[in-house]
């Protein structure tokens, strides 16, 4: 690709997170997060390849629908309370419309369908902008709308995403798609609690993003697509095999390790909860 046209699309992504996280108007956030899915198209189909030309289809119908929810409901909430406001979603059908189209932006089950393909259909750098900073500007709004949402579905959308992308995990030969499911159950563990501890969530989050984007450099750099290779890569990198190995541990929240400190705190803050009936 162009560097001056890879420049513009990097710069464009930079921008559209920007202003999606930093701003208090509606239409403000929605334009962010427009800015951001027209910028990352072209680097999920540079590769000219037909898998990424469908990866970088699906990824704009799928975009395109939840924006357009995004505003519909922010819409039906300005009709009914004249607030543009981010913090006050106040109608009912409102925050259950902009409930489906952030889970929708974000890939949570039941809406997590296009995530593994899109994820298939990139390369292992666009996967990683795919898994960590375009899942950050629908989570900050989240994060802002966090108590106007319904607690009920959010947990049920949340265990769902955490179980589904544990189990369908397990079946999988591609790097990517393993990644894409990991993606989707650790959104899970930061979706249960976004309504009783939004910090916890974004501390989650941070994490998340931390170990994730060194497990997709260090897979860039071995060239692993699939298990197999990765199984090979020890007698020629082993260093960096070991490293691997920690950060895979780690993003399954095994104890010593960092990933275990977000679901810690998780599970004990649901436990002071009394979610139970």
């Amino acid at each position: 690709m162009n560097p001056q046209a890879k420049l513009v699309f990097t710069t464009s992504l930079l921008l559209g997170t920007t202003i999606t996280i930093s701003s208090n108007h509606w239409a403000l956030a929605w334009t962010g997060l427009e800015i951001n899915t027209l910028a990352v198209l072209p680097l999920i189909s540079k590769s000219h390849h037909p898998r990424a030309i469908e990866a970088a289809t699906k990824y704009f119908l799928v975009q395109a629908t939840a924006s357009a929810l995004v505003l519909f409901s922010s819409m039906i909430n300005a009709w009914h309370s004249g607030q543009w406001d981010i913090t006050q979603l106040t109608h009912p059908t409102a925050c259950l419309l902009m409930t489906a189209a952030l889970s929708m932006k974000l890939g949570l089950v039941p809406f997590h369908f296009w995530f593994p393909e899109v994820l298939q259909g990139s390369s292992l750098t666009t996967g990683l902008l795919l898994s960590t900073a375009m899942k950050l500007p629908p989570m900050v709004l989240l994060f802002l709308t966090s108590q106007s949402l319904n607690p009920t579905l959010l947990t049920s959308l949340a265990i769902l995403s955490a179980a589904v992308g544990g189990w369908m995990g397990l079946n999988q030969t591609q790097t990517r798609k393993i990644m894409a499911f990991s993606s989707i159950s650790h959104l899970g563990w930061m979706t249960i609690v976004l309504v009783y501890d939004p910090k916890l969530t974004l501390l989650n989050f941070y994490l998340y993003a931390l170990m994730t984007a060194s497990v997709f450099l260090t897979m860039n750099t071995m060239k692993a697509l699939q298990l197999s290779t990765l199984m090979t890569m020890w007698a020629k990198m082993p260093s960096l095999s070991a490293l691997l190995l920690l950060t895979l541990l780690s993003l399954a929240g095994l104890p010593p390790l960092t990933g275990f400190l977000p679901k810690w705190l998780i599970i004990q803050e649901l436990t002071k909860q009394s979610m139970a009936p």
